[in-house]
């Protein structure tokens, strides 16, 4: 039962944060939302895919956490609560580092800048990290194989977001800038060595 609650409390810290940043943001007459907006082909697949296993992975994950399923051992579900709490502290900290300039999906139309400082000196990808890191964390708490499948499922279409969509755009919008930075920080978790 405490990991159960444990668990929901950081899904709502978690999803908190994120919906607190859309409305904030909506209230500025920024749209956050840009997933799969004014995008075609494999670019469009990408996005919606991703968005379909990132609802998928949470409905998932609440029906296993109110199910209690896992035959995990108490280490393992410890580790998934540590996996868990890191992931949703990454995912805060990105969030506000970014400031307005945060979007869920690529925007066609809105202009915002290369943020590169705080968090983003580690991780060109901080947000995705946290959402990795979290759904990793329920995993492990509420092992199952459905949920296993969804998760990576998940993680695997945020890293094609990252490769196939994210880094395209942040390429084509702020061309060397985004070169220098990409030499110097890790898609995921660390420096570059200076060569």
């Amino acid at each position: 039962m405490i990991f159960q609650i444990i668990a929901i409390v950081i899904l709502i810290v978690f999803y908190g944060c994120y919906f607190i940043k859309m409305l904030s943001q909506k209230k500025k007459g920024i749209q956050t939302n840009q997933i799969g907006k004014d995008k075609v082909g494999f670019v469009k697949f990408i996005e919606v895919t991703m968005n379909i296993s990132a609802i998928l992975v949470f409905i998932v994950g609440l029906v296993s956490i109110f199910l209690g399923t896992s035959d995990n051992s108490i280490p393992f579900r410890i580790t998934g609560v540590t996996f868990s709490v890191i992931g949703t502290t990454v995912f805060i900290i990105s969030v506000l580092t970014m400031r307005d300039s945060w979007r869920a999906g690529v925007p066609k139309t809105d202009k915002t800048e290369l943020v590169t400082n705080g968090i983003y000196q580690m991780s060109r990808n901080p947000a995705f990290l946290g959402f990795d890191l979290l759904y990793i964390g329920i995993l492990l708490m509420f092992f199952n194989w459905v949920l296993c499948i969804v998760s990576v499922f998940a993680i695997l279409m945020y890293h094609l977001q990252i490769v196939n969509v994210e880094e395209d755009f942040l390429l084509t919008t702020f061309g060397e800038e985004y070169l220098k930075y990409k030499k110097k920080v890790c898609r995921y978790i660390g420096r570059k060595m200076d060569k």
